[in-house]
């Protein structure tokens, strides 16, 4: 896997990933012909999900697929809620010859929206919605935010060098031929001529979008994860 093809790596991996979390749930698979047997059976729960109809009024599922979905994830979480430590063990076994304990920390944080340290169905729901049923500015969007590590409204080369160590540290033993020790930095610098139309040292959300959207590779591979389920 060459340098492009890591940046491509960049900003769909989230999707990926999701997808694979998908087929452990056993969600990929399940039919949509479920009984109503678990209209959130919430007493078994820690944590209380909203009401069905307002989660499907927030997001791009149905009622029955949002039934679906809660099945595997409590299945998966009993307790309602996914904290870090279980998300970093959920990602490990994808790269079991990698560490990504740093990315799916990040990536953890892009999820976890109010900073209470859990995950919770609804944020599940919220962000797996962008990903798999979003727009491209949603999809967009989101990947912006995964990279804005302190969510000040930039990307700096700090923070996307962040984000492709993590990257390379999780999936570099799986390249070919391998990567150098440098990559992640060549990565940025190429990611910030593409991307830095000012030369102002930092990357908005509108040169973010805008390039990605000029990019067909990217829109094309979006599209391959539209109505996964």
């Amino acid at each position: 896997m060459n340098l492009e093809g890591l940046e491509m790596i960049a900003v769909l991996i989230v999707i990926v990933l999701f997808v694979k979390l998908l087929e452990q749930f056993g969600l990929i698979e399940a039919g949509l012909e479920d009984s109503v047997e678990d209209e959130l059976e919430m007493a078994t729960v820690r944590h209380r999900p909203e009401a069905l109809e307002l989660l499907e009024a927030q997001s791009k599922f149905t009622k029955k697929e949002l039934q679906i979905l809660y099945r595997g994830f409590k299945n998966e979480c009993p307790s309602g809620v996914v904290n870090e430590d279980t998300f970093k063990e959920i990602y490990s076994q994808f790269f079991p010859q990698g560490d990504s304990t740093t990315y799916a920390h990040f990536l953890f944080n892009a999820f976890d929206t109010d900073h209470n340290g859990a995950v919770s169905f609804e944020d599940f729901i919220k962000g797996l919605s962008i990903l798999l049923r979003g727009t491209v500015q949603e999809k967009l969007n989101w990947a912006f935010n995964l990279y804005d590590i302190n969510k000040d409204g930039y990307i700096t080369k700090e923070e996307m060098l962040d984000i492709m160590k993590a990257i390379y540290d999780m999936m570099g033993k799986c390249t070919y031929p391998v990567l150098k020790e440098d990559a992640p930095r060549q990565h940025v610098e190429t990611f910030f001529q593409k991307m830095d139309k000012n030369k102002d040292g930092v990357v908005t959300i509108d040169e973010f979008i805008e390039s990605c959207q000029k990019d067909e590779n990217i829109m094309r591979s979006m599209q391959l994860f539209e109505n996964v389920i």
